[in-house]
C-alpha cells in the first residue's frame, strides 16, 4: 500500500468520525448471530417441537399433542420434583448467598482478609461431579457425617442421611453450598471494595455500631450486586443436576429428584424424548418466570 492510499484512507475515515457515519456492525455481526442461532435457538425449537411428540429416538415421531404435558402433571413423580427445586432454590439462597455475604462482610476490610477466603474459594476449582464424589463419602453410612453426629450427640448419627426425604436434598444443598459459598463472597468482597467510603465514614462519626452500618448504609448500596448475586443463584439452583445425579441418581426411589434429573431420567434413561422435551420446555418456563417476576420485583422495590 503507498503513502498516497494510506493518507486517503484516514482522511475518509477522519470524515465519518467528523459527520457522526460509523461502517455497518451488520455484516460482522452475522458470523456470532449463526452460531448463537446454529447452538442455541435451533435444538430449543427442536425440543420444543419434540415435546409435542411420542418419540423413542428410533422410530420417527409422532405427533401427540399436549399428551406429554397432561401425562406429566399427573405423573405421581412431578410433585416430589417441583417440591425438591424449590427446596433448592430456598437452600441456595440461604446458604451460598447468605454464607457467602456473611464471610465477605467479615473478611473483606481485614488485613489479609483474602487468605480468610481462600478456603471458601477453593472448593469452586472442584467440579460439580466432583464435589458429589466427596460429599458421598462424607454421607455414605457410618461416615464422616454420621460419626460427627454421634460424637456431639445430635440426631441422624446412626441414619444414613441420604435415605430419607427431604434430609437427603437437605443434604445435596450442603454439599453443593460448600462449592458456591467461595465464589458468592468473592462477588460480595468486589461490591464491598467498591462502595463509596464517605456514607461509612459518616456513619461511624455518628456512632453507628457495625450492625447499624451494615443494615442501613452498606446493605442499601450493596443490594444492586446482591440481586445479580441472587439472582445468578437461583436459575442455578432451578437446573441443578449433577450434585444430585452423581450422589443420589435422584433416590432412593424418586425422593430427591428435582425437575433436571426427572427429565434426564425420561430422555436418557427411559428414552421417552418426546416426554423428556416437555419436561424440559417446562423447566425452561419455570426458569425464565422465576427470573422475570424476581428482575421485576427488584426494579419496583427501588
Amino acid at each position: 500500500m503507498t503513502a498516497s492510499s494510506v493518507t486517503a484512507t484516514r482522511r475518509r475515515r477522519f470524515r465519518a468520525a467528523a459527520t457522526g457515519r460509523r461502517p455497518a456492525a451488520g455484516p460482522w455481526a452475522i458470523p456470532a448471530v449463526a452460531l448463537v442461532a446454529v447452538l442455541l435457538y435451533v435444538p430449543f425449537l427442536w425440543t420444543v417441537v419434540l415435546g409435542f411428540t411420542r418419540f423413542d429416538g428410533l422410530s420417527n415421531p409422532v405427533f401427540v399433542g399436549l399428551r406429554n404435558y397432561s401425562d406429566f402433571l399427573q405423573d405421581p413423580v412431578a410433585p416430589t420434583a417441583l417440591r425438591n427445586t424449590l427446596l433448592w432454590v430456598a437452600g441456595a439462597l440461604v446458604l451460598p448467598v447468605g454464607l457467602g455475604l456473611l464471610v465477605a462482610a467479615l473478611t473483606w476490610d481485614l488485613r489479609h482478609g483474602t487468605l480468610y477466603r481462600l478456603p471458601f474459594l477453593l472448593p469452586y476449582a472442584f467440579s460439580g461431579a466432583g464435589v458429589a464424589v466427596v460429599w458421598g463419602y462424607i454421607f455414605q453410612p457410618q461416615g464422616a457425617a454420621n460419626t460427627v453426629l454421634s460424637l456431639l450427640g445430635l440426631p441422624g448419627g446412626h441414619t444414613s442421611l441420604l435415605l430419607y426425604a427431604p434430609g437427603n436434598t437437605i443434604a445435596l444443598i450442603v454439599a453443593s453450598a460448600w462449592q458456591q459459598v467461595g465464589v458468592n463472597a468473592l462477588l460480595f468482597v468486589v461490591g464491598l471494595q467498591s462502595l463509596p467510603r464517605e456514607p461509612l465514614e459518616a456513619a461511624r462519626l455518628d456512632g453507628a455500631g457495625e450492625v447499624q452500618l451494615f443494615r442501613y448504609v452498606t446493605w442499601p448500596l450493596l443490594r444492586p450486586l446482591a440481586a445479580v448475586v441472587i439472582g445468578l443463584a437461583l436459575v442455578a439452583s432451578l437446573k441443578t443436576f449433577d450434585i444430585v445425579w452423581v450422589m443420589t441418581q435422584g433416590g432412593p426411589g424418586n425422593s430427591s429428584e428435582t425437575l433436571a434429573v426427572t427429565m434426564y431420567k425420561q430422555t436418557f434413561v427411559a428414552n421417552l424424548y418426546g416426554y423428556g422435551s416437555a419436561i424440559a420446555v417446562l423447566l425452561t418456563v419455570v426458569t425464565g418466570l422465576a427470573t422475570i417476576s424476581y428482575l421485576r420485583w427488584q426494579v419496583l422495590s427501588r
